[in-house]
């Protein structure tokens, strides 16, 4: 049921941001529909989904109808705060959002179009599980208006499904693929690396699948274990091998390789495109420090840098809704050096850098070391600009460490 929330300040009741808050209407807004809802709990995830024996009181065909009441809430906050601006992206994201009817997933549309408006050309994106989507669904998920679909594949290797306790069909990934394709629709695939007993050769057979479909993004992710999760407590008792961080780092490299060679340019440490114009602008609004609010159970948030979160279970979201009072469960204003960190870690990932401007002169000092240790580009960094090499991109977490010690 994923991870503590942080430690915060209270949130008012009706929601209202801090008074001194100023939203630039210039900053694109962002949306993010969380549903929170899975079959099964894959053993290394660590997100707030929920099954249906977890949830404990609330009702998966009553939560369109509660994220609505939290939207209509938000357009209140951001009306007195002066910040209603149409939205540049949606992301259905989870969970399994296409676990609900594709008209729930409608109307939470309708309502973000209704509150705020989207702009004419906005990236709307659904995750999906490959076993939920059919020629229905993908058809009705784009007369909803949603432009991009985005699919869990992982591994094409049935083993290496079972290591991650993925329960589909690896067959219903070029079904789901095909099926995108037929209602127009951008696709997207998800892979993970460094599952338990993962071979370099299962993952190549992976990434050739995955390229077999022509899809016009993929993102690749190495395998994560992370505290309290079913996997962390199997690495514990012995009964599976952790991930080993240098065969990760030859799956890195081989995807990396293997999608430049099929057209696909990195843009971010995890992330291949085929065009500019198939890259994930939701999640690059996240890395570039955008503005945007998240709806749901445990969802988070970020408007003019003030940052807030949901209560995390449905059932504790629903009844804050219920009696018409913020769903938010703490809220903090990041202080000038946590702002530096933060847009250190997360705009040094992009292919665009981060500028040397933004990093404290006190470490600026170290870009002559990473640049003859080969982890960011000499000739952009002479330009202005911190680019990871591929060796920096293996080490982005000791890049950032050295850019602001």
């Amino acid at each position: 049921m994923g991870s503590a929330l942080p430690d915060g300040e209270p949130v008012p009741e009706d929601g209202s941001l801090p008074p001194d808050t100023q939203i630039d209407l210039a900053t694109p807004f962002s949306v993010y529909l969380h549903v929170p809802f899975c079959r099964v709990r894959c053993g290394y995830c660590d997100f707030n989904t929920y099954t249906s024996e977890e949830l404990h009181g609330a009702r998966q065909d009553q939560y369109a109808d509660t994220l609505l009441r939290e939207v209509k809430f938000s357009r209140s906050v951001l009306s007195r705060a002066g910040g209603i601006r149409a939205a540049s992206t949606v992301f259905f994201g989870g969970g399994t959002p296409t676990l609900l009817p594709p008209g729930d997933l409608a109307r939470m549309l309708n309502g973000v179009r209704d509150a705020f408006g989207v702009a004419p050309d906005a990236e709307i994106t659904v995750e999906a599980n490959p076993d939920t989507v059919t020629d229905a669904v993908a058809e009705e998920l784009a007369a909803a208006g949603v432009t991009r679909l985005s699919i869990g594949m992982q591994s094409a290797v049935p083993r290496v499904l079972t290591a991650l306790d993925r329960t589909h069909n690896p067959a219903n990934v070029t079904t789901a693929v095909a099926a995108a394709r037929r209602a127009n629709l951008n696709v997207s695939v998800d892979l993970i690396y460094g599952a338990p007993g993962e071979t370099l050769d299962d993952w190549r057979a992976s990434v050739d699948a995955a390229l077999d479909l022509e899809p016009d993004h993929i993102s690749a992710y190495a395998l994560i274990i992370e505290a309290g999760t079913k996997l962390a407590r199997q690495i514990k008792r012995g009964e599976v091998v952790a991930p080993d961080d240098d065969v990760q780092a030859d799956m890195y490299e081989y995807v990396d390789a293997r999608l430049s060679a099929a057209g696909l340019d990195w843009y971010e440490v995890s992330n291949w495109a085929r065009n500019l114009s198939q890259r994930s602008r939701h999640n690059l609004a996240y890395w570039q420090g955008s503005d945007w609010w998240g709806f749901g159970p445990g969802a988070h948030s970020h408007i003019a840098g003030v940052r807030f979160w949901n209560v995390k279970h449905p059932a504790a979201y629903a009844q804050r809704l219920a009696h018409q009072n913020s769903p938010a469960a703490g809220r903090e204003i990041p202080d000038a050096k946590a702002r530096t960190l933060e847009a250190v870690l997360l705009r040094s990932r992009i292919r665009e850098g981060l500028p040397i401007d933004e990093i404290e002169s006190a470490s600026r000092t170290n870009i002559a070391s990473l640049i003859a240790d080969g982890l960011i580009d000499g000739a952009s960094a002479l330009s202005g600009t911190v680019v990871l090499t591929l060796r920096g991109r293996l080490l982005a977490d000791a890049v950032v460490r050295r850019l602001t010690d």
